[in-house]
């Protein structure tokens, strides 16, 4: 048990809300009936499914990556599914908070985590924070050990396990610098590109983003936005505990990738 002062504290030093970014919804976004803060479920994306089980669960504190609410909400009924997840958290006394941007830039935060997956050395941020440069917006690095395109996408499929990998570029061209941008990455291939990196790995990108980073000489690899940093809400759920160790903190079991794939062989043809 812990107060929920004790927490936001705690979380907000595991990733400090400044580093977000300006249009972000970070930080306690639904205050929790208790002030006392027993239960923590974290989740990546707080789905229906995943407000069941924070209530089934009698959690306190859903503690989510994706915001929700992202935007104002004009109204808060059940007509909506964004409603109805609020009003039955705000009913049970749940409450929610999001690190999102600030987590991705975070020491030891997600980008630095999946850095640490691709085994990159040197890594640095992308954009460093004027107030601690260790932190800031993306990250980049050199591969130690997967030398071409191709054997980084195989790398990070067994460490991930995404169900499907997309490549951009050439297979066995060299991987080079590599720079990583956990989720929606795809807008970023510009900065990306100006930082030096010749291999982008990110969750998502778009057609259009595709066509962007070949003419900008940069290969891509994306894993899937859920794929890229799923993994890591178990990670803020440890580190959590640790700073508070009478928290029950755990992760949603019902938090899974909206998106599936359907191959050739399963279809028939």
């Amino acid at each position: 048990m812990a107060s929920l002062p004790e927490v936001i504290s705690a979380l907000e030093t595991i990733a400090p809300l400044r580093l977000a970014a300006d249009w972000d919804a970070v930080g306690l976004l639904v205050a929790p009936r208790r002030p006392q803060i027993v239960r923590v479920l974290t989740c990546l994306t707080l789905t229906p499914e995943v407000a069941a089980e924070a209530v089934r669960a009698r959690a306190d504190l859903v503690v989510t990556h994706h915001p929700l609410p992202f935007r104002p909400v004009p109204r808060l009924t059940p007509e909506t599914a964004t409603g109805r997840v609020l009003l039955d958290l705000i009913s049970a006394g749940v409450g929610i908070w999001s690190s999102h941007t600030a987590w991705d830039s975070a020491a030891g935060g997600i980008n630095d985590q999946l850095a640490s997956i691709l085994g990159l050395e040197d890594v640095n941020p992308i954009e460093p924070d004027a107030v601690d440069p260790r932190t800031g917006f993306g990250r980049w690095g050199r591969s130690a050990g997967a030398t071409t395109l191709a054997s980084l996408a195989r790398h990070i499929a067994a460490r991930l396990n995404p169900l499907a990998v997309q490549i951009v570029g050439e297979a066995e061209r060299k991987a080079g610098l590599v720079g990583v941008v956990c989720g929606s990455g795809g807008d970023l291939v510009s900065q990306v590109a100006a930082a030096g990196c010749t291999t982008f790995l990110t969750g998502e990108i778009k057609l259009h983003q595709a066509v962007e980073a070949r003419a900008a000489g940069l290969a891509v690899i994306a894993v899937g936005h859920h794929t890229s940093e799923h993994f890591a809400m178990a990670e803020l759920g440890r580190r959590l505990r640790a700073a508070l160790p009478g928290l029950d903190t755990r992760p949603a079991e019902n938090d899974h990738d909206p998106i599936g794939y359907l191959f050739q062989s399963g279809l028939g043809f």
